[in-house]
């Protein structure tokens, strides 16, 4: 799965979560600035575990600040692939 399929599937999540249009989201994009507080953020989260089959452990969350800093730990939690 690539980059931009995975920021696609964190835009439609989110929004749903968070009850905001946020289809147009970039990576470089601080979480807290979306109007996403940390419950939110964490149901986001576990969507994404249930929806890709991975597991984020919640320490490994620490200091994760942009939605590109979650894309790329959520990236090294798929199988890979081959």
């Amino acid at each position: 799965m690539t980059r931009a399929e995975l920021l696609q599937i964190f835009r439609s999540t989110a929004s749903e979560i968070a009850e905001k249009d946020l289809q147009n989201v970039e990576e470089t994009r601080v979480i807290a600035e979306l109007g996403i507080d940390s419950l939110e953020l964490l149901e986001v989260i576990g969507s994404l575990e249930r929806d890709l089959n991975i597991r984020v452990p919640d320490d490994q969350l620490v200091g994760i600040q942009t939605v590109g800093q979650l894309i790329s730990l959520v990236a090294d939690k798929m199988p890979m692939n081959g």
